[in-house]
């Protein structure tokens, strides 16, 4: 199958019957996006445009997106801003621990723009933010899911010596795609980072996710999965690609529940501990439940 293109204008293409979510909306939807608008964060459920966004708000859950909300990258799947970004906000870490306090989280995720315009992507910022959360509730546990800073192992290190309880990096497609959907990304670079956390500390959890949807076979697919297990990838997310606008890649095809349970399957026949995968599955979609359930238990630093 021929790799995906940013073609010529098409009719949008009706999405399958098992694409429905709630619009949303509701009391606790609305206090938690005024509390972002009033400590000037991020949300990816919002810029990413997430279709579990009103599940997840009214459940008092959301993953921050902090560093900006301005990509130096331009992945031609997200909806994402990308530019060039402002300066690093040093007071970003006290905001965010502040706005999880006021929400009473006991699961944080953590996930950022790239940022390859500064020396560690970042890092130091995750890092501040994780303990910043911390200090202010001992017993929230937080996730984070973490671009590729360019290969850095320096950074990977600052980020992981500050004791996340998952480290997440999204593997996001198919090595052939790479070039279309993730140019700036490198397959190879992405499965190194999984395997250097585990080197760096053997105890902490690993996650990753994929998109299908984008052209891929379900072979490719399969190989890939064998890959991440061969870094010893502990949790796994497989969702449906969804074309935030006309500017991004279309979606080759709407990609069935049962071929949905058919990875899911394979997955954990390879020894993942724990596997979310569906049409709406995204990587921080459930993510302290994908913990419980993978009965991971961790202890922060």
């Amino acid at each position: 199958m021929t790799a995906p293109r940013a073609a010529e204008p098409r009719q949008r293409e009706p999405k399958p019957p098992w694409f429905k979510v709630r619009f949303p909306g509701g009391e606790r939807y609305a206090h938690i996006v005024n509390l972002l608008r009033e400590q000037e964060l991020h949300t990816v459920c919002e810029e990413a445009r997430c279709p579990n966004i009103g599940e997840c708000f009214n459940r008092g859950t959301a993953t921050f997106m902090i560093l900006g909300d301005t990509c130096t990258r331009a992945c031609g799947f997200c909806a994402v801003t990308s530019g060039r970004p402002g300066p690093l906000d040093l007071f970003e870490p006290l905001r965010l621990a502040r706005t999880v306090e006021a929400l009473g989280l006991d699961y944080a995720v953590i996930t950022s723009v790239n940022r390859d315009d500064v020396p560690d992507g970042g890092a130091s910022i995750f890092a501040a933010c994780i303990r910043a959360i911390r200090h202010r509730l001992p017993d929230c546990r937080v996730e984070v899911l973490i671009p590729d800073f360019v290969g850095n192992g320096d950074a990977l290190r600052t980020v992981v010596e500050a004791g996340p309880v998952v480290l997440n990096h999204n593997t996001e497609t198919v090595p052939r795609l790479y070039r279309v959907a993730r140019p700036k990304g490198r397959y190879e670079r992405t499965l190194e980072l999984l395997r250097r956390v585990k080197e760096i500390d053997p105890a902490m959890p690993t996650k990753t996710g994929l998109m299908v949807g984008l052209g891929e076979e379900i072979a490719e697919v399969e190989q890939v999965l064998r890959d991440l297990r061969a870094r010893d990838v502990d949790l796994l997310t497989i969702g449906q690609y969804l074309r935030p606008s006309a500017k991004h890649l279309p979606v080759a095809r709407y990609v069935h529940p049962d071929e949905f349970a058919h990875l899911g399957e394979f997955a954990r026949g390879l020894g993942f501990r724990h596997v979310e995968s569906g049409p709406l599955v995204r990587s921080s979609y459930h993510a302290g439940e994908q913990v419980e359930a993978g009965r991971i238990v961790t202890l922060q630093a």
